[in-house]
């Protein structure tokens, strides 16, 4: 049994938010989270809180046990960008790509043994 929670559209690139999950994928909740405060990256709080989620969904939705729960999949994909131009020298203009991320975390309980 799996329980998945995602964040959409958050307003962090998806290479930032990257750095943050891979730390995370695989471990048991408790550490996950450890990680996480420890982190001193401004993803931590938004994959923190899309964690917490996961959790609360696995225990409310499908009755698991917190204590056996493990991040199963953990991974960040792009959101739409938001472009916007910014003025250079001699009246031309440059691109700014402000991008977004979705946020996708699946826990599930280990197996036993």
């Amino acid at each position: 049994m799996q329980a998945k929670a995602v964040a959409r559209t958050v307003r962090i690139a998806p290479r930032k938010v990257r750095l943050v999950v891979d730390l995370i994928r695989g471990k048991q909740i408790g550490e996950a989270v450890a990680i996480l405060n420890h982190t001193p990256r401004s993803a931590s709080p938004v994959i923190e809180k899309v964690l917490k989620s996961a959790v609360a969904n696995a225990e409310h939705n499908y009755d698991m046990d917190i204590n056996n729960l493990v991040i199963t999949e953990a991974y960040v994909n792009e959101g739409p960008t938001l472009k916007r131009f910014r003025p250079r020298a001699m009246g031309r203009a440059s691109a700014i790509n402000k991008r977004t991320s979705h946020v996708t975390i699946v826990v599930s309980e280990k197996k036993e043994g």
